[in-house]
């Protein structure tokens, strides 16, 4: 009687296990799960809830940005039909330029006395190579006609809004850990080469290099100074953003209505019905955790 019942039960299978490959485990199949393999599914654990309001705060950095692509675009106009000359330009470029250092000592915690001399030298050795190459770009594009040059600007600014990084800025600000991406270096190419294409159209080397002095102080600099005034304090963000939008609005209107009413069409699509769309595909979202391998996110979801 004892024999029997030791001879059933080297029989007998073990208890099964999770383990990580197969054929591992004599008396079960690889794809074998018993009543306990499903005890430690989690439902949504990473599904973040999010509030209408937070997504329309976060919204307004694109609508931003999309007001300074804007007014770089009504510079260009109005210096091609010569309502802004070289001086104007000129006087431009100067009050941006010291504007922005005065951002950055107010708002970069992390700027020392080196560093701040290091930005000058860079923007005088920069300066000094656009006033040198200014005949070069004037001359860039003489033999393509202006309907294809448009065609083309038109087409690289829209790559550049496509590519940006609205999160951050190409050129990092001190202290930071992340290098820029390839898609925000495509998409700083793609608006150097939109306004050297424009600074061809111009009379005189004057206007091209005030042109393209303007337009990469705000492809270059303007999202670090944004992101650092984002950075410094979110309220005096949201102002500056919203102060931004309204002198857009105002130009875009003396310009043309129709121009006026599409980018009031895009801002709204962008700070209303986007964040809506998203809060609305959050209710379909499904996510399933268990005791299988899964693919684990590298980033931080509540970002």
């Amino acid at each position: 009687m004892d024999m029997n019942f030791t001879a059933d039960s080297s029989l007998a299978p073990s208890r099964w296990r999770k383990v990580a490959y197969g054929r591992m485990q004599p008396g079960y199949d690889d794809n074998h799960t018993d009543e306990t393999f499903l005890e430690d599914m989690v439902m949504n654990a990473n599904v973040v809830k999010r509030k209408m309001l937070k997504v329309m705060q976060d919204s307004v950095s694109i609508s931003q940005y999309l007001c300074i692509v804007f007014l770089v675009v009504l510079v260009w106009i109005y210096t091609l039909r010569s309502t802004l000359n070289e001086n104007s330009l000129l006087l431009l470029d100067i009050s941006l330029l010291g504007s922005g250092f005065i951002i950055l000592v107010l708002t970069e915690e992390m700027l020392s006395l080196k560093r701040l001399w290091n930005y000058v030298l860079n923007v005088s050795f920069f300066t000094t190579g656009l006033f040198v190459l200014a005949p070069i770009y004037q001359t860039l594009t003489r033999s393509i006609s202006s309907d294809s040059i448009w065609a083309v600007t038109i087409s690289l600014l829209l790559l550049h809004l496509f590519l940006h990084d609205y999160s951050g800025s190409t050129i990092r600000p001190s202290g930071a850990l992340k290098n820029p991406n390839l898609t925000s270096c495509i998409s700083l190419n793609a608006s150097i080469v939109a306004s050297v294409f424009i600074a061809s159209r111009l009379p005189s080397r004057v206007h091209v290099f005030a042109t393209m002095l303007f337009s990469l102080q705000i492809f270059l600099f303007a999202p670090l100074v944004t992101y650092c005034i984002k950075k410094y304090s979110f309220r005096l963000h949201l102002l500056f953003s919203l102060g931004l939008m309204a002198v857009t609005l105002t130009f875009v209107y003396s310009l043309h209505c129709l121009i006026f009413v599409l980018l009031v069409g895009i801002l709204i699509f962008v700070n209303v019905v986007c964040p809506y769309w998203l809060i609305r595909i959050q209710e379909y979202k499904f996510e399933i955790n268990g005791p299988w391998d899964e693919a684990k996110l590298c980033f931080d979801i509540t970002d």
